[in-house]
């Protein structure tokens, strides 16, 4: 029996069942009529969502070896707290790995993480790289390993550890002067977690997409839903501020960001259902804490970007 969470109510599933073909059209947070009626259009995106779930489970399934971490193992220079600009490779690849390493090490402060993500906008400025593409967020984004971010594009990554709304919101200036294809935004569990109302998540995310619309007119803006948490199972050094959020809130305010990027001319990509276990929690063997997430789930999440851009951004995949 397979349980998923759409439009606020619980749908059970036994397969086979033809509702499977519900399921995928979940990731780009839309629902499907099982009718005669649905244009070919319709069906292709079925085929491309049920292509996504399918390397996903095989990834679920399999014992998928990744890469040895490159974090965990980066060498750093005590004697050194930034990387200048000039260093950065075109992909922010070795040197973001060896940058956050030494940002980790060093603890940084919120001002200097700005700072030096300021310092990689104005390269990426300079450079003008192809199919520039930023992502915006907390944690999650910071520590997407630069190596299974999709190589068809060039990736600027400005996320900041416990990141929120409003501290977002107040930093997109950052990138101001750089011309991005596509930007994707994740933001929001810290709000959450610090118990922020609903309304003010909102708000500040319709602000947010609005000016970056303003500011990058023609650029892709993508709202990605907010990830859930492992609940009880969780060993996040907050585990009791998680244990009081359930994950309806985040599944209701994911329906709630998916109605706003629609009336601001947004992209959505709900990537909840692909994190979640039967009971609705983040799967354990995605994450590291119950929060944050492993290599195997940023596979995941890799391959939903790149199976996205395919489905809705107008890319090959």
């Amino acid at each position: 029996m397979y349980q998923f969470y759409e439009a606020g109510k619980v749908v059970r599933l036994k397969p086979p069942t033809k509702q499977l073909l519900r399921i995928p059209h979940l990731l780009v947070g839309g629902e499907v009529n099982l009718s005669k009626h649905i244009p070919t259009w319709a069906w292709c995106s079925l085929a491309a969502n049920a292509v996504l779930l399918f390397l996903v489970a095989i990834l679920l399934i399999a014992d998928y070896k990744l890469p040895e971490d490159t974090q965990a193992n980066a060498k750093t220079d005590t004697t050194t707290n930034s990387i200048s600009s000039a260093q950065l490779s075109p992909l922010f690849g070795e040197a973001r790995t060896e940058l956050l390493a030494i940002g980790r090490d060093h603890k940084w402060t919120y001002e200097q993480w700005v700072e030096q993500l300021q310092r990689e906008a104005i390269a990426a400025a300079k450079n003008r790289p192809t199919r520039l593409t930023i992502l915006l967020g907390d944690s999650l984004s910071l520590w997407f390993p630069s190596k299974l971010l999709p190589t068809n594009r060039t990736w600027l990554n400005q996320g900041i550890s416990g990141e929120t709304s409003n501290g977002l919101l107040k930093r997109l200036y950052v990138f101001d002067s750089t011309m991005p294809e596509t930007i994707f935004v994740m933001i929001g569990i810290n709000d959450l977690i610090h118990e922020v109302d609903d309304k003010t998540i909102l708000l500040n995310q319709k602000r947010m997409i609005r000016q970056l619309k303003s500011v990058h007119p023609g650029t892709q803006v993508v709202v990605q839903s907010i990830l859930p948490h492992n609940g009880e199972a969780a060993t996040w050094e907050g585990r009791d501020r998680l244990l009081r959020l359930p994950n309806k809130r985040i599944r209701k305010i994911n329906r709630s960001l998916k109605a706003l990027a629609d009336a601001e001319g947004a992209f959505f990509l709900n990537l909840y259902p692909l994190f979640t276990d039967t009971q609705g929690f983040l799967r354990s063997e995605l994450s590291t804490d119950g929060l944050h997430l492993n290599e195997k789930g940023y596979q995941i999440w890799s391959i939903a970007l790149q199976m996205y851009s395919g489905m809705r951004l107008g890319e090959p995949h």
